[in-house]
């Protein structure tokens, strides 16, 4: 099963994941002109804005708050993976895609503002691919499909990342079994996580 799951994964994530992101960052780019560029100076103009409400969020602050839900394990173990791998050069081709890539995260968030919703009974906005996938594409099938494996990613997917990246960190040791030393710390990691999830239950409760 390990071996099927890991030819799958050099599948998707090479060629398929790299040639997509690629093609359609250069996409991205040539349609809106060089967005990255263009507006850069912009970007910094609006990132040093105070907010006019002194109890709202500066724009400074909302752009460290999506820095840090966007920057997660998988990037700081795969730039340390690929400069160990591919050496300085690693680098160089990261920035590229980064720059080239800024163009479709600048599509997907401008997509999002256009068709979120707003709930009727709260007053509060909403949104996310799903809804323009189901608006701008009309496919409720395939906003449905993303939607189930966006959960199944959450709930599954990056929990076994950040369980893996953690547990092969412990190899360089001497009581490291490849047997048993990934179940102990993954069931420690299980119990943590549940004690975590009732403590901040608890907490919202009160």
């Amino acid at each position: 099963m390990l071996a099927i799951l890991d030819k799958i994964d050099s599948i998707m994530y090479y060629p398929i994941l790299i040639i997509v992101l690629g093609f359609a960052g250069i996409y991205f780019t040539i349609r809106t002109h060089f967005i990255q560029g263009k507006h850069l100076a912009d970007s910094f103009r609006m990132v040093a804005e105070k907010p006019d409400d002194q109890k709202g969020v500066s724009s400074f602050q909302a752009l460290m708050v999506s820095t840090a839900s966007r920057v997660g394990t998988g990037n700081i173990v795969g730039v340390s993976t690929a400069i160990c791998f591919g050496g300085p050069g690693a680098v160089f081709w990261m920035w590229l895609l980064a720059i080239i890539g800024s163009a479709s995260a600048f599509i997907e968030s401008t997509l999002a503002q256009i068709y979120k919703q707003k709930d009727k009974n709260t007053g509060e906005t909403f949104g996310g691919p799903a809804y323009y996938i189901e608006n701008a594409l009309h496919s409720r099938f395939f906003a449905v499909l993303f939607v189930i494996f966006l959960i199944a990613t959450y709930a599954v997917g990056f929990n076994l990342l950040c369980s893996y990246n953690l547990q092969t960190s412990f190899e360089t040791y001497q009581f490291y079994d490849p047997k048993t030393t990934p179940l102990l710390i993954g069931a420690i990691l299980a119990v943590l996580g549940v004690s975590a999830s009732w403590t901040a239950e608890s907490a919202l409760s009160v």
